[in-house]
């Protein structure tokens, strides 16, 4: 029954959209990052852009498959509250159950009054279904999650696929990331509501400081 699928206009929100972007650039980085300037032949490059096109390729692939696992579980937990919802014997119970699913600042502001018309609007709705299926909006977006991260790989790439040298491939490489850690830290702390100037710029900072972790360790 269409009531109670999801009927979001977004197959992903923005914050979801920056967050896969930011992933998929810090695992590329962690490959060009790792790339010697002073020592680096062709087949380095080779072998490095094998290396973070197939890896990207791969998370790509686990991230969508997550991203269909816990978008199948979201959807039958909020089932299995409206359920709960309706079978609670008792308003009170029914109350903390709806105002247990909303954040706290909106739960907050709700009063007993409203509580109780939300469930007795979700009392008056047909019968539930048993399971809810995944559906065309949840492929959907496990595909932007798949392209988002995957994509991603592409313009940190480029420079070292057209240019011969690997030193003046690694500047602009190195360029387009820094562009995009910001691109993405600036989006970011406008959807979050933070200054997105600053956001900006401790993107660059922080993506940069994982990146160096991350090859420090080994990945």
């Amino acid at each position: 029954m269409a009531i109670f699928t999801r009927q979001s206009g977004r197959v992903l929100e923005p914050i979801d959209r920056v967050s896969e972007v930011l992933f998929g650039l810090i695992m590329v980085l962690t490959f060009t990052g790792s790339l010697s300037v002073v020592d680096a032949g062709r087949d380095d490059v080779r072998a490095m852009l094998i290396g973070a096109l197939g890896c990207n390729l791969a998370w790509a692939i686990i991230d969508a498959v997550l991203y269909l696992m816990f978008s199948g579980a979201a959807n039958n937990q909020g089932l299995a509250t409206v359920v709960a919802v309706r079978d609670a014997s008792d308003p009170r119970d029914a109350h903390r159950l709806i105002a247990g699913t909303l954040p706290p600042v909106l739960a907050d502001s709700l009063q007993p009054a409203d509580l109780e018309s939300i469930r007795a609007r979700l009392a008056t709705l047909p019968e539930p279904p048993r399971r809810i299926r995944l559906g065309v909006d949840d492929l959907r977006g496990a595909g932007g999650v798949f392209l988002l991260v995957f994509l991603s790989t592409f313009p940190v790439t480029i420079p070292f696929m057209i240019m011969h040298s690997v030193e003046p491939a690694m500047r602009v490489s190195n360029a387009i990331a820094i562009g995009l850690l910001f691109l993405t830290g600036y989006a970011f702390g406008r959807i979050t509501g933070r200054q997105p100037l600053w956001t900006g710029f401790s993107m660059v900072v922080l993506g940069a400081g994982l990146v160096g972790l991350t090859i420090a360790l080994g990945g």
